[in-house]
């Protein structure tokens, strides 16, 4: 009976030393996992800086068209060059 009981004794401390493998690979996999969290964190800030840059570049080209309509260019007696250089401009203006 002293020995079941001893065994018994052992086979509870040992088991939650068993659960967690005592290598420390606990808190390595934490540490990848919070590094992962932190990396796609950023991420997803760049992608809002990105969009809101993406946002600005079409609200800008908007209010160029409308001043362009506005000013009521003719635009049939421009030549294809004149027309790339006001596109390229918008282009240039929103970077």
């Amino acid at each position: 009976m002293k020995s079941f009981i001893a065994l018994a004794s052992l086979a509870i401390l040992t088991a939650p030393l068993a659960a967690c493998g005592g290598n420390g690979d606990d808190k390595l996999a934490e540490r990848v996992e919070d590094a992962a969290d932190n990396r796609a964190d950023q991420m997803e800030a760049m992608a809002d800086n990105l969009e809101a840059r993406a946002d600005q570049v079409r609200e800008t080209g908007e209010h160029r068209a409308d001043a362009i309509d506005a000013a009521d260019v003719n635009a049939h007696a421009m030549s294809d060059g004149q027309k790339a250089e006001i596109i390229a401009n918008q282009a240039a203006a929103v970077r």
